[in-house]
């Protein structure tokens, strides 16, 4: 199993592939990479058995691939809670890292990492570690963007890209703050956030991509 064709089923996993098919164009824009190349791919996932693929309708992970795709996000997100807890590894630096480690880690080290770490539930990012049988532990989320003017809520999730994790790292934002809209720039502009009582401005592109709790506390 090559690491690429492991990225494919991740990405797989991510899109929501355990239960649903995942089209080739999500597949090419989760990888950045061009869709003849991703149809190329699919066609010899399918002839190992790691996915059920039909053309023009998407692709779905099979037992087997499901298993692999796990393990690789368990990898992952373990190691991004070792790099920065026990490295001082920022946002970024652990996913970059996490993504080179999850292609070499085995089963049994990932297993030690957990107990290692006392088993978190959460990644530095907010997304959820899942079991080794493969159930994850979900909150409804939605994005800061669409919390409504003056309530507050909670940071649970951003999206794992290195330029958007710098820069979210560096404007303060931290996964279980208390947060609150104080304004919002009109045509999506800039939002002026509450964050634990200090003030900070993100852009609007930002914001969609952080995940507050989707009930919100007044």
């Amino acid at each position: 199993m090559t690491p690429n064709k492991e990225d494919y089923l991740k990405a797989i996993y991510k899109l929501g592939g355990m239960e649903e098919q995942v089209s080739n164009k999500q597949i090419a824009e989760s990888l950045q990479i061009a869709p003849a190349s991703v149809t190329e791919m699919l066609g010899k996932l399918k002839r190992e058995g790691l996915i059920h693929y039909e053309p023009y309708k998407g692709s779905r992970l099979t037992d087997a691939g499901m298993r692999i795709a796990i393990t690789l996000v368990r990898g992952h997100r373990l190691w991004e809670v070792f790099l920065m807890r026990h490295l001082g590894y920022s946002w970024s630096e652990a996913h970059e890292d996490a993504e080179l480690l999850e292609h070499i880690t085995p089963s049994r080290l990932t297993a030690r990492l957990d107990q290692f770490l006392n088993y978190p539930a959460y990644c530095p990012h907010g997304s959820a570690i899942p079991h080794p049988d493969g159930q994850v532990d979900l909150t409804p989320l939605q994005p800061l963007n669409l919390l409504p003017i003056g309530q507050i809520s909670h940071i649970r999730r951003v999206t794992e890209e290195k330029e958007l994790l710098d820069y979210l790292q560096a404007s303060g934002i931290i996964i279980g703050s208390a947060v609150r809209i104080v304004e919002a720039g009109a045509y999506e502009g800039p939002l002026t956030l509450d964050l634990e009582g200090k003030q900070v401005q993100i852009s609007y592109k930002a914001a969609c991509h952080i995940y507050v709790d989707e009930t919100v506390r007044l």
